[in-house]
This record gives structure tokens, C-alpha cells and sequence, in this order.
């Protein structure tokens, strides 16, 4: 990760802590594609136990079904990356949790695991709040690194968007 990523990361993180400190809301993330990635971000900005409840590490598609309730049926006809699967897991972040709020990410990082349609860089998110859930599947480019570092960044980006 280069070092003006980090500072951005970070910065997005204390923003984050902050619009969900100021409106009293627990944070809970439900990470495939980048393996604990925003939990860590967040977790790096000192008082984030104030507002950051717990975060799901589902890589297998067996975790997504055991810990975050997504239906195994919805995987296997939409595949793990997809918007639907998205939005299972930050609803089942949400119902696992004592979170108020749940960001969600899904995605192929690379270099390999492209599908037709899904090409490497193919990340779909997923952030809920009570009843309300907003998916975006975006594709981004660069190495497996690249890949996550953005993907980190647009979820952080997501979610002060989706609590504003």
C-alpha cells in the first residue's frame, strides 16, 4: 500500500468513527475480498471501540452461510460475488451482531477466480442500516493489492455516503 493510501484510508476511517460516534451508531463489517481490511482500518484510530461493535471475516462460502445466514441457494445460483450476496451479508452482520449499521465486501480480487461476467477486479458492496440496504458493484484495476486498497477505500467512501 502506498503511503498516500494509507493517510486516505485513515482519514476515511476517523471520518467514519466520527458521523457514527456524532449519531450514536455501532459499526459491524462482513469482509470476504479484503480479509479484515476495513476492520483494520478502523480499529487503527484510537476510541474506535466506541463505535465499532465487531467484524466477520467470511472468505469460504460456508462462513457467509454459518455466520452471516446468507442462503447457500442464493449463492449457488448468483455465485458470492454479487450484489444480492452483498447485501445477505451486511444484513447478517447486522442480525449477528449488536451493530446499527453493516458494510458489506465481496469480490475477486486476482489475479485469478475471473468467471464470465466477473471479471479479476470485480467487487460488490453492501452497507444496511434497519431496513434499508444499498449494493454497488463497481470493477477496479490493478494487482490483487491494488485491488483491495480500493476496495477498502470505496467501502469507507460508501458508507459516510449511506449514514450522512
Amino acid at each position: 500500500m502506498h503511503s498516500n493510501n494509507c493517510e486516505l484510508i485513515l482519514d476515511l476511517a476517523t471520518q467514519v468513527g466520527q458521523a457514527l460516534q456524532a449519531r450514536g451508531l455501532l459499526l459491524a463489517t462482513a469482509e470476504s475480498c479484503t480479509g479484515g481490511g476495513v476492520a483494520q482500518a478502523i480499529t487503527e484510530i484510537a476510541g474506535s471501540t466506541g463505535w465499532f461493535d465487531c467484524g466477520f471475516i467470511t472468505y469460504s462460502n460456508a462462513s457467509k452461510t454459518e455466520m452471516l445466514d446468507v442462503s447457500a441457494a442464493l449463492i449457488a445460483q448468483l455465485g458470492s460475488v454479487s450484489e444480492e450476496v452483498a447485501a445477505a451479508m451486511a444484513t447478517g452482520a447486522l442480525g449477528n451482531s449488536n451493530a446499527h449499521v453493516a458494510l458489506s465486501t465481496t469480490g475477486i480480487a486476482g489475479p485469478t477466480g475471473a468467471v464470465p461476467g466477473k471479471p479479476v477486479g470485480t467487487i460488490c458492496f453492501g452497507w444496511a442500516k434497519g431496513d434499508q440496504v444499498h449494493t454497488e458493484r463497481l470493477v477496479f484495476t490493478g494487482d490483487r493489492q491494488s485491488v483491495r486498497t480500493q476496495t477498502v477505500i470505496h467501502a469507507l467512501q460508501g458508507l459516510l455516503r449511506f449514514i450522512a
